[in-house]
């Protein structure tokens, strides 16, 4: 089984991936689900709250374009390992109500960073409010580097697979809209709109423009041999060139880590337990 190693700290042992932990019949592990105000509508959400007493460190997890793969096996690990996770289908996406766009989803995480900040709902559900990550997957990579470089209070970020969508307006009408006839089951929106925003998506929405608020809390970026390497590698330079704490993890595995799971939970979960309690 392979563990992360030098870059994240210490590999965590086996256990800390396979073994359940101690029930608490007192302040069981649970499943909320949630509705998050965005954009006029509540967006659909998913909580898993760790088990034990008192506010836990969260991460708030967002899914690619169309979504097919969500990483909840990864949330599950994340909770075992006594993290919060807070899932979000964007609005409409995957039963959310509301259009789909891109500059919604961006909306979309402020607003749910908002909802577990808010003293109610961070009572309710358990959430630290002082340790939160958020964490992305491909289009979700990018919805995180924007993010997290507009908000400096995070406790980190962590990029898997991030595609800089920004990067894909430059590409030709034709690529857009095939791009996004590819990548469209279950959001109410039309292959021709997608494609039609993606060209409005300027330099001011991309990786280089987050890269400076990156530099402000720790970051995770993990690649896969799917072509998008490059982009993660120019981003980690310059944020590194900036001052910034960067971690770097390469899983020679495709894009949706189809076969390297384990390696893709350790990964995380060796560099969330390396952060600062």
């Amino acid at each position: 089984m392979f563990l992360a190693t030098a870059a994240q700290g210490a590999p965590l042992p086996p256990a800390a991936i396979y073994t359940d932990p101690p029930a608490d019949a007192a302040h069981p592990a649970r499943m909320e689900v949630l509705h998050i105000p965005s954009g006029g509508v509540e967006i659909n959400g998913v909580a898993y709250l760790a088990s034990g007493a008192g506010a836990h460190p969260t991460v708030v997890l967002f899914h690619g374009l169309p979504g097919n793969e969500k990483n909840l096996d990864l949330a599950q690990a994340i909770r075992r390992a006594g993290w919060n996770v807070v899932t979000l289908n964007y609005r409409g996406s995957w039963g959310s109500p509301g259009h789909f766009s891109f500059k919604g989803n961006l909306a979309d995480a402020r607003a749910a960073l908002a909802y577990v900040r808010s003293p109610a709902n961070a009572a309710k559900l358990g959430i630290d409010t002082r340790r939160l990550v958020i964490m992305g997957h491909s289009m979700g990579g990018w919805v995180t580097a924007v993010t997290a470089g507009a908000d400096p209070d995070l406790a980190g970020a962590v990029m898997i697979s991030g595609a800089d969508i920004s990067r894909i307006g430059q590409s030709t009408p034709e690529q857009r809209l095939a791009l996004a006839r590819d990548n469209r089951e279950s959001l109410a929106a039309t292959a021709e709109e997608m494609a039609a925003e993606i060209a409005t998506l300027g330099p001011e929405l991309g990786f280089d423009a987050a890269a400076p608020g990156l530099t402000k809390h720790p970051l995770l970026v993990i690649t896969s041999n799917d072509g998008l390497k490059p982009m993660a590698d120019h981003l980690v330079m310059d944020v590194k060139q900036r001052g910034g704490r960067v971690a770097v993890v390469h899983i020679p595995t495709d894009h949706s880590y189809s076969d390297a799971r384990i390696r893709l939970q350790s990964a995380v979960l060796t560099w969330l337990a390396a952060l600062p309690k």
